[in-house]
């Protein structure tokens, strides 16, 4: 990988050497010529030996600060290795089925090495390997794999597992208790929604993977054009893209209907970036006289093989039939990358890479199944309700003594205490996250939120760091011209007319001096530079200034009619092209024809071109003031050149472009020739404009205790400015710009220089970040979670991800993702929570997240109020009906330990059915309807936020509160109703059952912090089910009894012993121990 590879690494002498011998035999071999057997000049000796001798020196401030400074970086923390029985419980059986499953894996999927080729233009079938279908595939299972696949993700969550195992057991005649339904219908209409859900998602991905791979291409072949699927093209192919069509692979660019041999196309759905890109036609191809002479010669086309970096290529192009053998070498510029758009013209290309292979395809990674950190902590809180049922069970059967067949009493013990894991938790969990995605897409607060994981909504209460891409995410996308400055005056967007004025001004005089100009004999360019420099009017300044602010810039050339003015301005600008224009974007010299004087104009970014041009005093002072008012900056300059210093130019220039080895530095190193000494011309302002109430926004969630991290494919300087603008770096805070670093010594003086800095925003580069990652992963990350926030700019879609995993490994925190391109897809993926906005760079990020959004604004809400809502109500919900099961499982236990042991259900068939449902649910779930806070409050205190992610709502310690309080009112209503039955043991199941009916639901009110009038709804229903349904259980109880003043006098006194205690602790707790929320509410 180029990023991978250092431009200057540490080399002995003797590494050095040899290197030069490589070079020298393969600058004295023959042309490259076809075949495996040709060796690659891209393979370079590992550094890694090399760096790992190297001795880590340290600057000479380090050692005058401290000598032990090397020791002092944080250093990896070595545990204790766990060997034998203690490994294997402490995960090693875990690692160990991991390691078995991934070995299936590989040898099932053996991943075919990725290697160079050479491909002949036109002639498919010459490919000397296979290489992989042309087809896009987001599926995460097929025809075969889907019933397994879903299983799986079901099953292997304990919870559901365990009901699984005691539904099965109720085959086996000695271990039935009750009805087959009360068991199997839950978790059948668990298992049936998944699926169904499951279903639809994969239906719909395969829909637009049919719709991609479906689309139609014109390809060439020695008959002319035929039209084949985007899945059916191959390497080889020569294929045909129109104007704002997909290109379906990555292609070398061999042709252009473009005058120019070059084309522009639009790649926001790979980088992210909105500029079009400007691409080369390969200049033999583009002058052959026909298209169809692409057959009539005999080349190809030798590429690197397949890698993740969008910003680099290198290969060659060889025509073998002409004398002698034309080669000529290709870079990022002849290429056309898969998922781009053509945006000018039409371009043919030859296929390179296909599939998985393409660079798009490789930076994108395969999404995973999310679970939330409240399911997990649930699962957690299960096992240990599974190994309490398992120790009640054993010590019934103790009790019992042993007696008769212990082992079947024990088992037909575990099914009757079944219900302390109570199966309608996962029906209740489901349906409560269901309700909270409707919630959140009816919110006419966020208008078009679109809910698409429904399984997270809690993990939006959860979040510790935010990660978020910079273009269209934070800003609007949308340049506008703020400022020019000239160093003696500046003008802004009130002063635009007067800029107009001197214009005006500017050519009258130029007009002027043409028309008496024939008098002079010496060339104007001579005089210019012989005569004393003499003070020119503003006028003549600003004209200056805005020409080469109008000259130096990629205009894109349009050839469509739009009268004659336009084509006029069109053809203008297209002249503009050159070569040395397209390498170096911000460059171009121009000939003025009316005096021949070719200048160089040049354009950049403040710290690149303070070094470049001539000394002067007002530059960096007044970069420093327009960048404190958020403006991107770019210094203009020039320099004028005689025909001689042109010529010898150009012909380094070219010399250097034909270069196989090191091209990009050769290059660059001629273009830098003329970047000396050059005329500063004006500093301009531009202003990205922020996206509305970003800065509020982002204030609001740094309130919230969420760490913000910028990672964007843009440049430093560029991230930096967005940072300060939108307030994600403050004014007053210190920014650490990490150096470019290619070594580990580099990067570990960097480390150190970062260290010891406090309070200090970071701003690294993607290639600075990758050496460090290398060598330093976890020194790098424990620094970087200590900043304030974090800005990674010339971020890959890849390094977005791996940054992503590293901040959940490291941290073991939530992270969420935020982005609105193709580029940020790995990203949202990766993130336990991802949030797409749609915007100009397309719905490929919504499409993917698991939240999709149309403003950056609306994240304030969706997590200030809708995240923390859906955490506090799920967790609430979920140990109510733990309770729900634990209080019945006690009344089990006390009637079993006064009646002998026996293992006989207390309720049987309908009461157990209708318990955890019917008589209960409808108010247990309207718990997803409470608050603590009104959303104003929750909006304007996101303090309140912060509490979420320490996860007290559902602890260890909450939940124990809940067993105790689950023991106490069941052991109350069990022993209540034994004390005061008086004769038939009827009557017992009848007060037990009635009082534990109402104490559910005074329970629940209990619970309540807001009432709404759905939640009294559901009260008076569920108690009119249970009136109403006495009638009709005579089996279970004796009508004629319940009628009477005792049943009720009887049930009236248990309910209100077991209930009262605990609303008089709550009002006393809220009085001495008032919880956050109250004190605002107050």
């Amino acid at each position: 990988m180029a990023d991978q590879i250092p431009l200057y690494p540490v080399r002995s002498a003797a590494a050095v050497a040899a290197a030069n011998r490589k070079r020298a035999a393969y600058f004295s071999a023959a042309g490259p010529g076809p075949g495996p057997d040709r060796p690659s000049r891209y393979q370079l000796e590992d550094e890694s030996a090399h760096l790992d001798e190297m001795p880590l020196m340290m600057s000479e401030e380090g050692f005058e600060n401290d000598e032990s400074d090397y020791h002092t970086l944080p250093r990896a923390r070595i545990t204790r290795r766990k060997r034998g029985l203690e490994w294997f419980v402490c995960g090693g059986w875990k690692f160990l089925c991991t390691s078995c499953c991934d070995w299936l894996i590989n040898i099932c999927q053996r991943k075919r090495e990725l290697k160079a080729r050479t491909v002949w233009l036109g002639c498919p079938e010459k490919c000397e390997e296979k290489h992989p279908r042309n087809s896009i595939k987001n599926q995460k299972y097929n025809i075969f794999t889907f019933i397994p696949g879903v299983l799986y993700e079901q099953f292997k969550f304990f919870l559901n597992l365990y009901f699984l195992i005691v539904s099965c057991s109720q085959f086996v005649p000695a271990l039935k208790i009750g009805y087959l339904y009360t068991y199997w219908a839950p978790l059948g209409f668990v298992l049936a929604v998944t699926i169904m859900r499951e279903a639809v998602d994969e239906f719909r991905r395969f829909q637009r993977d049919k719709e991609v791979n479906s689309q139609l291409y014109s390809k060439l072949t020695v008959r002319g054009k035929v039209q084949v699927k985007s899945s059916d093209i191959q390497v080889g192919d020569l294929i045909i893209v129109e104007k704002n069509q997909r290109i379906p692979s990555d292609m070398v660019f061999l042709r252009t209907s473009e005058k120019a041999g070059s084309c522009f196309i639009r790649t926001d759905q790979l980088d992210g970036e909105t500029d079009w890109k400007l691409k080369v036609a390969v200049s033999c191809t583009q002058r052959l006289p026909a298209l169809g002479d692409l057959f009539s010669i005999n080349a190809y086309v030798y590429a690197q093989k397949p890698q993740l970096d969008i910003h680099s290529f290198e290969g060659t192009f060889t025509r073998e039939d002409s004398d002698p053998p034309v080669h000529e070498s290709l870079s990022i510029e002849n290429t056309l990358w898969a998922s781009t758009v053509v945006a000018s013209g039409t371009v043919i290309g030859v296929v390179i890479y296909t599939g998985k292979e393409t660079r798009s395809v490789m930076n994108t990674s395969n999404p995973k199944n999310k679970v939330g950190l409240l399911d997990l902590e649930l699962n957690q809180l299960t096992k240990a309700l599974f190994l309490a049922l398992v120790a009640l069970s054993v010590v019934m059967v103790t009790l019992q003594g042993f007696a008769g067949p212990w082992y079947r009493s024990l088992f037909r013990f575990l099914l009757l205490f079944s219900y302390i894991i109570p199966i309608s938790l996962r029906v209740n969990l489901d349906m409560g996250k269901a309700a909270y995605g409707w919630m959140i897409m009816k919110d006419e607060h966020i208008p078009g939120t679109v809910v698409r994981t429904s399984t997270i909504p809690e993990e939006l209460g959860r979040l510790v760091y935010l990660l978020t891409d910079k273009t269209g995410t934070l800003t609007q996308n949308e340049m506008v011209f703020k400022r020019l400055h000239l160093g003696t005056v500046s003008y802004g967007t009130d002063t635009m007319d007067e800029i107009q004025n001197h214009l005006v001004n500017a050519y009258a005089q130029t007009q002027c001096q043409a028309g008496g100009s024939s008098t002079i004999s010496t060339p104007p360019r001579k005089a210019a530079s012989s005569a004393p420099k003499v003070r020119r009017s503003v006028s003549s300044r600003v004209h200056e200034a805005v020409k080469a602010v109008a000259l130096c810039h990629n205009v894109t050339p349009v050839y469509e009619a739009r009268g004659a003015a336009g084509e006029t301005e069109v053809a203008e600008a297209d002249q503009d092209f050159s070569d040395d224009n397209r390498t170096y974007q911000a460059s171009s010299p121009d000939e003025d024809e009316s005096t021949a004087e070719i200048t160089f104009y040049m354009k950049g970014a403040d710290v690149a071109m303070a070094s470049i041009v001539q000394y002067n005093d007002w530059l960096e002072e007044e970069c420093g003031n327009m960048a404190r008012e958020g403006l991107r900056t770019l210094v203009v300059a020039k320099r004028a050149l005689t025909e001689e210093q042109y010529q010898d130019f150009e012909s380094r220039y070219n010399q250097a472009k034909l270069s196989l080895h090191d091209r990009t530095l050769k290059v660059a190193a001629v273009v830098e020739s003329l970047e000396r000494e050059m005329e500063l011309l004006c500093l301009t302002g531009v202003e990205d404009q922020l996206q509305a109430d970003v800065r509020p926004t982002l204030e609001m969630l740094r309130n919230a205790g969420i760490k913000i991290w910028m990672l964007t494919g843009d440049k430093l300087e560029t991230a930096t400015c967005i940072a300060k603008s939108s307030h994600l770096v403050s004014r007053t805070q210190d920014t650490h710009v990490f150096r470019p670093v290619t070594s580990r010594g580099e990067a570990h003086l960097e480390l150190n220089a970062f260290r010891r800095k406090h309070d200090c925003a970071l701003v690294i580069p993607g290639d600075a970040l990758e050496v460090c990652l290398k060598y330093y992963e976890h020194e790098f990350v424990e620094l970087a979670c200590q900043c304030p926030a974090v800005v990674c700019c010339r971020c890959s879609p890849t390094q977005k991800a791996h940054i992503v995993k590293l901040l959940q490994q490291h941290t073991g925190r939530r992270t969420c993702a935020i982005g609105d391109g193709g580029n940020d897809v790995s990203m949202i993926q990766a993130a336990d929570c991802g949030i797409g906005i749609e915007g100009k760079e397309g719905r490929q990020a919504s499409l993917a997240a698991d939240f999709s959004i149309t403003r950056f604004k609306h994240v304030g809400r969706l997590l200030m109020v809708h995240g923390r809502s859906s955490y506090k109500r799920s967790a609430a919900l979920g140990q109510f009906v733990m309770h729900r099961g634990l209080i019945i499982s006690t009344m089990q236990a006390v009637f079993s330990s006064v009646f002998y042991f026996a293992s006989v259900p207390l309720y049987q068939g309908f009461l157990m059915v209708g318990y955890a449902t019917a008589y209960t649910m409808f108010p247990v779930f309207s718990l997803v309807l409470d608050q603590d806070v009104k959303p104003e409050m929750a909006m304007l205190y996101p303090e309140l936020y912060k509490d979420l992610t320490k996860g007290r709502s559902l602890s260890f310690k909450t939940f124990l509160i809940w067993v105790l309080i689950s023991i106490y009112q069941g052991g109350i209503l069990m022993f209540g109703a034994l004390v005061l039955f008086e004769s038939e043991f009827v009557h017992v199941v009848a007060i037990s059952f009635t009082a534990l009916v109402l104490t559910e639901l005074l329970m629940v009110a209990l619970t309540v912090r807001t009432w709404h009038w759905l939640m009294v709804v559901a009260q008076l229903l569920s108690l009119g089910c249970y009136v109403a349904s006495l009638a009709f259980l005579n089996e279970y109880f004796d009508v004629a009894f319940i009628t009477t003043v005792t049943f009720v006098w009887k049930v009236s006194a248990i309910t209100v012993v077991s209930c009262l205690p605990l609303y008089v602790l709550k009002y006393l707790k809220r009085k001495l121990s008032p919880p956050s929320y109250s004190k605002l509410s107050s």
